[in-house]
């Protein structure tokens, strides 16, 4: 059963709209006849012609004053003329909802994507609308992030400046639908029911509040449709008909259309951002391949998925970053940002990228990203008895290992019980989980730690960390998960409720199938001792004097990857209940085969 939610966006109060804005819906046409629902708010206290802000969303804009409560406030005080737009089949718009419909390929004028939309859109707008000044701007998070980035691949010439937040760059690589081929189930399965049901938004209904109970009776992926969607939700057919990297996936993302930086680009992300952080640094390091002009620009800060958009952005969940970092953002970057390509205010005084560095609780300025300079990679090894360290093992070869049963019938949990539904509407912890406190975990038998000793002296890193794991297994198939972790003192006087914390700093899930190609998955061969090498993404974290350092190592990480079966079937998708099976994995921690998480220390500051 599904049961309809509103927008997530608050409503001012009619009269308050009233007081700063004449609104008006309309409908407009594009190059196919088909009729887009758009919100125009044009200040009321307009005396000159103003440029354009316009936002393309599927989750409705008939809650759209909510934007300038906060995520748009500084930008409504700076004055701008506002344009919110329902995608195609979505609330008040005609046409069918194509979920990250791909973009048109080059030279067929004919086809249409979101970008042909967005340009069909701006001509009307400058026509329409009175008194703009004849620059558009575009913005948004997450899908409307998406939506932002396509309307730039190509360009109206009046579109002069666009801030892709939280943006998906491939689902398949590393955002919302999978990780390294593993296959986000509970957020893939929620977020395909809520958009696909209807054209609003709806809330697939549980039976159950903990969901980890609900998706591990679910039993097999082949269970969703035959017992719930019944072949009716389009993107989740898509997953069963396409689990490897296929030309499905490729043609979904923009990256290959990316040959030059056309307009100029805000990029913003989000160091715990539990649905894209993959996409913002993707597109960012795609567009900086290609732009001389000194257009493309950064911005990370410690926020969970569009955190930046609302609040103060003092804290995440238990952590603490001694300033309101969302403020800052939304009136001393994004404001400035527009203003100076809108209304050529300035000088811009913005770097290359612009990172939150959290431990230090600092904003960091660089001249490029992942830093160029002052930093090295430092290996920190798996070692005997459970210690991390910065000194390569000396001897042992496949006799020094630690290991574990993974069993898919006893999971790991990704978050702490009950695990509400993502978008549960009396409250969930989604948008927190990436700063919980990992100890919930640390003790169980499936989960392997290994931690340095204090630290003697601070310690930062800037740029990339990755993963490289010697491991086996007695199956066939296995998902390796790796955390990067800071763990706080016991004796924590500054604040107590931090005393202990295990803080995951960096992590990734990487399905063992995929280690030679993610088109063409390969069993794995019982008892061989491979290396899976995989990125935990960029990172700006000081661990402080006094910290440990942690790794931790599992295999499930449940509901939010699927469990592997652990046996190499050809589809997991259509695996049965014989299919899942228990098997011991063994990670190595020799000079042969040293097992270690390479991270990017700042040598100079």
């Amino acid at each position: 059963m599904l049961v309809t939610v509103t927008p997530a966006l608050p409503r001012l109060q009619d009269t308050h709209i009233a007081d700063r804005f004449a609104v008006r819906d309309v409908m407009i046409a594009m190059r196919d006849g088909v009729r887009l629902h758009t919100k125009i708010f044009t200040p009321t206290a307009q005396t000159a012609p103003l440029p354009i802000i316009m936002k393309r969303t599927p989750y409705g804009v008939d809650g759209s004053a909510g934007n300038f409560v906060s995520y748009l406030k500084a930008l409504a005080d700076e004055g701008y003329i506002f344009a919110f737009q329902d995608l195609r089949g979505k609330f008040g718009s005609e046409g069918t909802f194509v979920m990250q419909r791909p973009p048109r390929a080059p030279g067929n004028a004919s086809a249409l994507d979101e970008g042909t939309d967005t340009y069909d859109t701006i001509e009307w707008l400058l026509k329409n609308v009175p008194r703009n000044n004849g620059r558009v701007g575009m913005l948004g998070i997450s899908y409307d992030g998406w939506t932002t980035i396509m309307g730039a691949l190509e360009p109206h010439p009046a579109l002069k400046a666009i801030s892709p937040q939280a943006s998906p760059a491939d689902m398949w690589l590393g955002d919302d639908f999978h990780h390294n081929g593993a296959f986000r189930l509970s957020y893939g399965f929620e977020y395909a029911a809520m958009m696909e049901s209807g054209k609003d938004v709806q809330q697939f209904a549980f039976d159950r509040y903990d969901t980890f109970g609900w998706y591990l009776a679910l039993g097999p992926l082949s269970s969703v449709n035959a017992r719930y969607l019944h072949g009716k939700i389009p993107t989740w057919n898509d997953f069963v008909a396409h689990p490897d990297y296929d030309e499905f996936w490729k043609r979904q993302t923009m990256i290959p259309h990316i040959h030059e930086v056309k307009v100029p680009t805000l990029n913003v992300a989000g160091w715990w951002d539990q649905e894209d952080f993959y996409g913002p640094v993707r597109i960012y390091d795609a567009l900086e391949e290609h732009d001389p002009s000194h257009l493309n620009y950064l911005v990370v800060g410690p926020w969970r998925h569009g955190g930046w958009s609302s609040g103060p952005g003092d804290r995440l969940g238990a952590i603490p970053f001694d300033s309101a970092t969302g403020k800052y953002f939304r009136e001393s970057v994004q404001a400035p940002w527009f203003a100076h390509f809108l209304k050529d205010k300035g000088p811009l005084d913005m770097p290359e990228a612009l990172t939150f560095e959290a431990g230090s609780n600092r904003w960091r300025r660089w001249d490029a990203w992942p830093p160029k300079r002052n930093t090295e990679d430092r290996p920190i090894y798996f070692g005997a008895d459970r210690a991390l360290s910065f000194d390569r093992p000396a001897a042992g070869g496949d006799a020094a290992f630690d290991a574990y049963v993974s069993d898919p019938a006893f999971p790991v949990p990704y978050r702490q019980r009950p695990i509400q539904p993502t978008y549960f509407p009396g409250g969930s912890k989604w948008s927190t989980w990436l700063v919980e406190d990992q100890r919930f975990v640390d003790d169980r038998a499936d989960v392997l730690s290994w931690k340095t000793a204090p630290l003697d002296a601070n310690l930062t890193i800037a740029g990339e960390v990755t993963a490289h794991l010697f491991a086996s297994t007695t199956g066939s198939d296995a998902d390796w998960i790796v955390k990067l972790i800071d763990v706080y003192p016991e004796e924590h006087p500054e604040n107590w409720d931090l005393a202990g914390y295990q803080l995951m700093v960096s992590n990734e899930v990487f399905r063992g199938r995929y280690r030679r190609s993610p088109e063409k998955p390969e069993a794995i061969t019982p008892d061989a001792i491979l290396e899976y090498a995989f990125s935990l993404h960029t990172q700006n974290y000081t661990f402080l004097k006094g910290h440990r350092l942690m790794v931790q190592v599992q295999s499930t990480w449940f509901p939010i990857i699927d469990r592997n079966p652990q046996t190499a079937v050809p589809n997991i998708f259509d695996a049965t209940a014989s299919d899942f099976r228990k098997a011991t994995h063994r990670v190595y921690r020799s000079a042969q085969y040293p097992s270690h998480v390479a991270i990017p220390v700042v040598v100079r500051p």
